[in-house]
C-alpha cells in the first residue's frame, strides 16, 4: 500500500518532503481550529455577522489571504546561486552578441551586479564593458588577492558570491541567506525576504484580531458554559504566547530590512571571514534606510542584485557617528 501511495505521490517518498508537508497540513488545522472554535462557540458574532457582515467579512478575508500568502512563501524560490550564474550566463551570451552589431559601452550606476532574468536586453551593471566569467564576476566582488578556493563550495563546488551560504537543508547555495524556515519547508534569502516578511505581518494582524474575539467572548460568556470558557481560555494562552513570537519576530526582521543585514550575518558575524573585522555598528551593505526598503520591496522577483564588498574607505565613512545635522542631511536615507 505504501509503495502504491508513493508511486502515486512522488512528493511523500522523501522524507524531508514527507515531513514539510506534515507541518504545512499542521499549520493549516491549527488556523481551521482557532477560527472554527470562535465561529463555533460565540453566537454574539454570528448575530453580530448578520447586521454587519462587513466585520466578519473582513476577518475571514484576513484568515483567507493569510494562509494564500503562507503558500506563495513556501513555494517561491529563495534565489539559489546556481540559477544566478545560469541567469549570468545567459546575459553574457545576449551581451557578446550585441557587442558585436553596437560599440556602445555599457553603464555602471554603481558597483553592484544587476542580472536579469527572462530578459532581451542586458540586465546588470557591470565594472567595465567586457564580458566577464562567473568566477571573474565573484572575484571582483571581493578584496585583491582573495583566493578563489576560499570561495568555492565545498559541496555544491560554485564560486559563492557575498552573502551567500550553502543550506544543508535544501542542499543548495543561497543569496542573501537569512534562515532555513521549518515550517514553511524552504530557506529565507533574496527571492522570498520580501514575502516572508509580509507573511509574518499578515500572520501578526490574524492573530492579534483573533485574540481580541476570543477576550469579548470571555468577558460576555465567562460565567455560562464552563467547559466552553475552559477551551477558550487554553486556546487564548496559546494564542498570546504565538503573539509575543510573531511581534518579536516582526520586529526583528523590519530590523534587518532597514539596516540590509540578514540573520545568518547578525548571529554569525564574528565566524563570517568578510565581516570579522568590521565593528558591529556598522552595516556594511546599509545604503541607507529608504533605499534598503525601496531595494526590499520594489525590486523584481526576477532579478538577482549581487552585493559587492564595501572599500576601506566607504567602511570609514559608514563608521562616522551619526549627529543631529546628519538628519537634516537625509544621511541615513
Amino acid at each position: 500500500a505504501l509503495d502504491r501511495c508513493y508511486h502515486s505521490f512522488p512528493c511523500l517518498a522523501d522524507p524531508a518532503r514527507r515531513s514539510s508537508l506534515g507541518l504545512k497540513i499542521a499549520l493549516v488545522t491549527l488556523h481551521l481550529i482557532f477560527v472554527g472554535v470562535l465561529f463555533l462557540f460565540d453566537t454574539d458574532l454570528i448575530e453580530k455577522t448578520k447586521h454587519e457582515p462587513w466585520y466578519t467579512a473582513l476577518f475571514v478575508l484576513l484568515f483567507v489571504s493569510t494562509l494564500v500568502q503562507y503558500f506563495i512563501t513556501s513555494g517561491s524560490s529563495p534565489g539559489y546561486v546556481i540559477d544566478a550564474m545560469r541567469a549570468f550566463n545567459e546575459t553574457n551570451s545576449i551581451f557578446r552578441k550585441t557587442s558585436t552589431t553596437s560599440k556602445q559601452p555599457a553603464s555602471s550606476k554603481n558597483g553592484n551586479v544587476v542580472i536579469t532574468m527572462g530578459s532581451s536586453h542586458s540586465g546588470r551593471n557591470l565594472p567595465g564593458s567586457n564580458a566577464t566569467t562567473w568566477s571573474k564576476l565573484v572575484m571582483e566582488m571581493y578584496p585583491p588577492g582573495t583566493s578563489i578556493r576560499s570561495l568555492t563550495c565545498s559541496y555544491c563546488n560554485l564560486e559563492q558570491p557575498p552573502r551567500a551560504k550553502h543550506c544543508h537543508d535544501c542542499d543548495r547555495c543561497v543569496l542573501q541567506f537569512d534562515h532555513h524556515c521549518v515550517w514553511l519547508g524552504t530557506c529565507i534569502g533574496q527571492g522570498n525576504h520580501c514575502r516572508f516578511w509580509w507573511y509574518i505581518c499578515q500572520e501578526t494582524a490574524l492573530c492579534l484580531w483573533t485574540g481580541i474575539l476570543y477576550i469579548t467572548y470571555l468577558k460576555a460568556n465567562i460565567s455560562s458554559d464552563w467547559w466552553k470558557a475552559a477551551i477558550m481560555i487554553g486556546l487564548l494562552v496559546i494564542l498570546s504566547i504565538s503573539l509575543i513570537f510573531l511581534l518579536l519576530l516582526l520586529l526583528f526582521h523590519s530590523y534587518l530590512v532597514l539596516t540590509n543585514q540578514t540573520t545568518y550575518e547578525l548571529v554569525r558575524r564574528r565566524r563570517i571571514p568578510y565581516l570579522r573585522g568590521i565593528p558591529e555598528r556598522v552595516y556594511p551593505f546599509s545604503k541607507g534606510v529608504c533605499r534598503n526598503l525601496y531595494n526590499f520591496c520594489c525590486v523584481r522577483s526576477n532579478i538577482y542584485n549581487l552585493d559587492r564588498l564595501p572599500t576601506t574607505h566607504e567602511l570609514e565613512e559608514k563608521s562616522i557617528p551619526y549627529t543631529c545635522l546628519d538628519l537634516f542631511r537625509c544621511r541615513c536615507c
